[in-house]
């Protein structure tokens, strides 16, 4: 007899609980910065790298992986995502040794940013600046105030949809402008840095300086996702939005944010249909009035209508 799609389930994800922390139906509007989107199907938070060697080892080819740091850069679809939503928080160890700076996914980059900065490290500045984890800002190669991770990224470890341990050198994954190449369904499960010596009152001021920049001219106090769209060569996102008329526009619960307009807001009722619905006006909009096309850097996981 075939077995029913539950007692397929069961039959491969109830070990994960002994592994870690195991949820079923958990919304993922509690871990996104935007605060909208449907239930993960499963939940799981590894207590340690073996946990999660296993849990991939555990799933079956078909159900999809999605790892999550702080779901910062993340729109999950208002019906919930089909897959394994591994949530790598627990991987969050730090070393140092000289210029070198090894750091779990999990690590958060502003964590990241103070810790460099106490030992005189610079090179990551824009990391203080940031909200989200090492794993997604190599998986972006994030960057901002002329700063981006494979500025000082040296490799990778990566763990395949096997379960496989692979280290890549940073010269290998033909990292540009918020992106990089890596194996399909694979987690960043640590990455290391080198960075140079500097005073440490020197890269605290630059920090400083930026935080404050960052918190007067974007909408920070207000649910959203960090920039939208990636900027077009030679131009900025929220300049060709506002010029199109959109800035402080809104759908539902969502809009354009009135400070910046490479920023959509959750105004406490969202969708995260209105937010995509915001998303594709802009793209229309800006491709009506200017002919540039305006690529998401958020990422659409799921399936969307």
């Amino acid at each position: 007899m075939i077995p029913s799609q539950a007692e397929t389930d069961d039959a491969w994800h109830m070990p994960l609980a002994a592994l870690g922390s195991l949820r079923e139906g958990e919304s993922m509007a509690r871990h996104t910065t935007l605060g909208v989107g449907g239930p993960a199907r499963w939940f799981f938070r590894p207590a340690n790298r073996a946990a999660l060697v296993r849990a991939m080892q555990l799933c079956p080819a078909e159900i999809g992986i999605l790892p999550l740091g702080r779901g910062s850069n993340m729109l999950v679809p208002d019906i919930g995502i089909y897959a394994l939503v591994v949530d790598l928080s627990e991987l969050n160890e730090l070393y140092l040794e000289g210029c070198m700076v090894r750091a779990e996914a999990g690590v958060r980059m502003s964590r990241f940013a103070r810790q460099c900065a106490e030992h005189g490290l610079s090179g990551c500045e824009f990391m203080a600046t940031v909200p989200g984890d090492i794993g997604g800002g190599v998986v972006m190669n994030a960057g901002c105030f002329s700063q981006q991770v494979s500025d000082t990224l040296k490799s990778v470890d990566v763990m395949l949809r096997s379960g496989e341990m692979v280290e890549f050198d940073a010269d290998e994954l033909e990292m540009s402008y918020r992106h990089v190449e890596l194996p399909n369904q694979s987690i960043v499960v640590s990455a290391s840095f080198e960075l140079r010596p500097d005073s440490p009152d020197q890269i605290r001021e630059r920090m400083r300086t930026m935080r404050s920049r960052r918190s007067s001219t974007q909408p920070l106090a207000q649910p959203n996702c960090g920039s939208v769209f990636k900027n077009p060569e030679g131009d900025h996102a929220a300049r060709l939005i506002e010029a199109a008329g959109l800035k402080g526009f809104s759908i539902g619960g969502a809009r354009i944010s009135s400070q910046h307009a490479n920023f959509i807001v959750n105004e406490g009722e969202a969708s995260s249909a209105d937010i995509v619905e915001l998303i594709r006006r802009a793209q229309r909009v800006v491709k009506e009035k200017f002919e540039i096309e305006l690529e998401p850097e958020v990422r659409m996981v799921g399936e969307w209508m």
